[in-house]
């Protein structure tokens, strides 16, 4: 399972560092091809992300297929101090962890919140360094959000 995190973490530097040389043009949207596992390393995904009966904003950077999850602020979901994200913010509508993106990246999740755009500031266990987990206020909307495999951009 790791040198599929790899090639895809790789993917995605590599994306942003050839998009960093480009001065006036807004870069294209490019596709990343991201193979997850699950914890037994049945793969999960194996297709390309984009379809043709995707529509890709211009201002993605990449489009990812990850799978996303929902966390609200209790303990035995976060830490000690569940009201404060890793970017040392407080929770709030809009704040996603991830381990696989930069504090700060800002992502759509079109097919579930369409144009919506939420911002990576707190992270998850190490475990989960393939998914997006998006804050909710209580337990039951995060319950009732469950676990949806679709596509990010990235921003």
């Amino acid at each position: 399972m790791s040198k599929y995190i790899i090639s895809a973490t790789l993917l995605l530097v590599l994306g942003t560092l050839s998009s960093s040389f480009v001065s006036d043009a807004a870069p294209a949207p490019e596709t990343v091809d991201v193979v997850l596992a699950d914890n037994s390393g049945a793969l999960l995904n194996q297709s390309p992300v984009a379809t043709s009966e995707t529509s890709i904003s211009p201002d993605a950077r990449r489009v990812v297929t990850a799978i996303v999850t929902a966390y609200s602020s209790e303990a035995r979901q976060t830490d000690s101090t569940p009201f404060i994200t890793a970017a040392g913010t407080g929770v709030r509508s809009g704040v996603v962890a991830a381990n696989w993106l930069p504090i700060g990246t800002k992502i759509r999740i079109p097919e579930i919140f369409g144009e919506r755009e939420f911002v990576v500031e707190d992270r998850m266990h190490n475990r989960h360094d393939d998914k997006i987990d998006i804050w909710f206020p209580t337990r039951a909307e995060a319950v009732q959000f469950g676990v949806r495999e679709t596509q990010i951009e990235v921003l």
